[in-house]
């Protein structure tokens, strides 16, 4: 079953009447995610400039994330491998998994004063 692209710039795509045209919008919802991503962690490894070994920790667990995210998403369109309707399964698939992973930064953006369960430290 394919999931609904609402949420996926629901004016734009509400229109869409082409694989081509779900694509691109699925397509410009993930471009989107992917750079509010960025933007955060942008934001932690600012926070995070005078701790190089915590800097380090970051960039090895951002990688391994986009590794299991790209592998994910391939797994999870397999069922749709060859058919026109790929490319949109697929970067509904990067959206929400980079969606999840925007959430779990911004609560490190979060971290009180003291809260040795997060590396990030407080904004100053």
């Amino acid at each position: 079953m394919i999931a609904p692209l609402s949420g996926l710039h629901a004016g734009e795509c509400a229109n869409a009447t082409s694989q081509k045209a779900m694509d691109d919008c699925a397509g410009k919802a993930f471009k989107a995610s992917d750079a509010e991503l960025n933007a955060l962690y942008k934001q932690i490894e600012q926070r995070l400039k005078s701790d190089a070994d915590t800097t380090k920790l970051l960039v090895a667990a951002q990688r391994a994330w986009v590794a299991f995210r790209d592998a994910e998403c391939v797994f999870s369109s397999s069922g749709s491998a060859g058919g026109s309707v790929n490319p949109m399964i697929y970067a509904m698939c990067l959206d929400r998994l980079t969606k999840a992973r925007t959430s779990d930064l911004k609560g490190y953006l979060k971290c009180e004063e003291g809260d040795t369960s997060c590396p990030v430290p407080p904004a100053n």
